[in-house]
């Protein structure tokens, strides 16, 4: 919430938080502005508002936000279809959708996917160390190697044959 928001007094501040936590808790749902002004017990023009003042974006703009968001987390963390991903997360219209995520994340739903499952694979996720670790050779081994290696001048050119 920002400065402006200090000005609004603190229990209109809780129920535009109650309208907010509604979006939040069901973004796939219609919330025109006359049902969250219902739900904050005020009118649509002084809702509508009051959310931009102390959210900083307006209430439609804000759901769409959420929107967007939840349609992220299906892409990355499902195989859903694009078109199931838009329809559970309130679109109507599989157009609708694509463009609209496109222009609040600038790349289209199916290029965050492959992005995503791109990323998902490569070790630089992996902390350094850890990665370390994984290509440590075997102590055995580097003993057995060390071995081979300081014999080689004492057996001189002897072949695997002859030993």
């Amino acid at each position: 919430m920002g400065a402006a928001a200090a000005s609004q007094s603190p229990e209109l501040l809780r129920r535009l938080l109650r309208a907010k936590d509604r979006m939040d808790a069901a973004s796939e749902e219609e919330w025109p502005v006359a049902r969250l002004a219902q739900v904050s017990c005020v009118s649509a023009a002084h809702f509508a508002r009051s959310f931009k003042v102390a959210f900083g974006l307006p209430p439609h703009r804000y759901l769409l936000s959420r929107r967007i968001e939840r349609a992220k987390a299906l892409l990355r963390e499902t195989d859903l279809p694009i078109t199931e991903i838009a329809f559970r997360t309130g679109w109507r219209s599989l157009g609708t959708f694509g463009r609209t995520f496109r222009d609040i994340t600038g790349e289209n739903p199916g290029e965050i996917r492959e992005r995503e499952r791109a990323a998902a694979g490569q070790p630089g996720r992996v902390p350094a160390c850890v990665l370390g670790a994984a290509h440590r050779p075997h102590l055995t081994m580097a003993v057995s190697e060390k071995r081979r290696r300081m014999a080689e001048p004492i057996l001189g050119t002897q072949t695997k044959e002859t030993l």
